[in-house]
């Protein structure tokens, strides 16, 4: 099948990863057009319509003319013009798909969403994290994916024993990433002589931030109840990762990987964000350990191989 996604701009670059790895993994092929660039993280574009040319606007509408699948992404729909092209203008014989990302429209008026979708019959949903299950109950999680065979996702073999501990925290948005506790929790721990190296990394291109990321210990990822892209990649560089995950979002995981055990470290409050780089730092080997089992975790358990092939089985049922 051909695939088109229809994204507004690329959340977290999800979007040209799950292209990139249909296409490697499975029979299937997907393109993704996108309108917008924000923040600077410079992740790959496909077809991005601000820089197409007539070349380049020819090809999409051939794609809009041939795919059997239109995948939209957070809010974008089938009237959401793509250059001259509004998608609705193409929908005959097209499965749609509508896949969420938690964007801020979505998460504050998730019933406005799912009444839309009843009344047009749309049954084709996604969701990118567990927790928006409970906001659009008839959608499929479909976990998001990085590259783990990339040079920036691999470990970089920096040895955890060494040196002060390094904590890197990308936050696109510091409200919603716990960046304040980060700093308390890290300010305490200075106040009481317990070294810790942070790099906070904000708005830079995303193969600086995990360049970055690899030469750390521990990566932050947020204590939302949920985890983010960034855990996936702490994750596949074998970092020890620290999020605040719910036991509704562990079910949910436990679920889909069918792993024993989860190579998260909880923290889901200041006080425990603190106790946890506490015991990272106090216990080297215990940090090195945990990153050698993120990877494992990874490898074993939520390859991009077998997150592309969630999603291709998931287009096939369409």
């Amino acid at each position: 099948m051909n695939i088109l996604m229809l994204a507004i701009n690329d959340p977290a670059g999800t979007g040209i990863q799950f292209c990139r790895a249909v296409n490697r993994h499975t029979a299937h092929t997907c393109r993704i057009a996108t309108l917008e660039t924000r923040y600077t993280h410079s992740w790959e574009k496909d077809l991005h319509v601000p820089d197409l040319d007539e070349n380049g606007l020819a090809e999409l509408e051939r794609l809009f003319q041939t795919s059997d699948i239109l995948h939209f992404h957070m809010t974008a729909d089938e009237f959401t013009r793509f250059g001259p092209f509004l998608p609705a203008d193409h929908l005959a014989g097209k499965a749609i798909v509508h896949h969420h990302h938690g964007h801020h429209d979505f998460r504050s008026a998730p019933e406005t969403f799912r009444e839309k979708y009843a009344r047009l019959g749309r049954r084709n949903l996604l969701v990118s994290t567990p927790d928006l299950l409970r906001l659009l109950p008839e959608a499929r999680w479909q976990p998001n994916l990085v590259p783990l065979d990339d040079p920036g996702f691999t470990p970089s073999g920096i040895d955890p024993r060494e040196g002060p501990l390094r904590v890197a925290h990308s936050p696109t948005r510091k409200d919603l990433k716990n960046t304040d506790d980060l700093l308390a929790a890290v300010g305490e721990l200075s106040e009481r002589g317990i070294e810790i190296e942070l790099d906070l990394i904000d708005d830079v291109p995303n193969r600086e931030c995990l360049e970055r990321k690899r030469r750390c210990h521990v990566l932050f990822d947020h204590m939302q109840g949920y985890y983010g892209v960034s855990s996936l990649e702490g994750l596949s560089q074998g970092l020890a990762v620290i999020a605040g995950l719910d036991e509704w979002n562990m079910e949910r995981i436990h679920e889909f990987t069918g792993a024993p055990e989860l190579p998260w470290v909880i923290a889901r409050d200041r006080d425990s964000l603190r106790d946890a780089l506490t015991v990272l730092d106090a216990d080297r080997e215990l940090c090195q350990q945990t990153g050698l089992r993120s990877r494992a975790f990874m490898e074993r358990f939520w390859s991009d191989a077998r997150v592309a092939g969630h999603l291709a089985e998931f287009w096939e049922n369409t």
